[in-house]
């Protein structure tokens, strides 16, 4: 299997601009941003889809929403509200085969879900 455009940055082998890393986590803001702030938050683990995640590994799905959590509150913009999406395979809008999450936020959003 080759490596996925995300294990790429975080073997820094491509640049990326990372606003946050611990040992299970590396966050950089998205090349092609659909809000003011978009990161995507990826394990450094590789899992291809969500379901590819074993349950051993609740802990750092649960990590990753911390880390969006925390950065959400440092850049000012948990108060005002902010999304966090996970797309998983081609037909939930998934491209790059390694999970990630998305935070999106720093503007009113729409098309939400209630």
């Amino acid at each position: 299997m080759s490596d996925s455009i995300f294990e790429k940055i975080i073997k820094r082998q491509i640049p990326a601009d990372i606003v946050f890393e611990n040992d299970d986590i590396i966050a950089f803001r998205d090349i092609s941003p659909q809000a003011p702030v978009h990161v995507l938050f990826v394990p450094k683990r590789r899992f291809d889809t969500l379901n590819d995640v074993p349950d051993n590994e609740a802990l750092l799905l649960g990590n990753l929403l911390l880390a969006a959590q925390a950065y959400a509150k440092s850049i000012g913009i948990a108060e005002n509200g902010y999304r966090l999406v996970m797309n998983c395979n081609s037909h939930g809008g998934q491209t790059v085969f390694h999970i990630h999450m998305h935070l999106l936020g720093g503007a009113p959003l729409t098309g939400g879900f209630a």
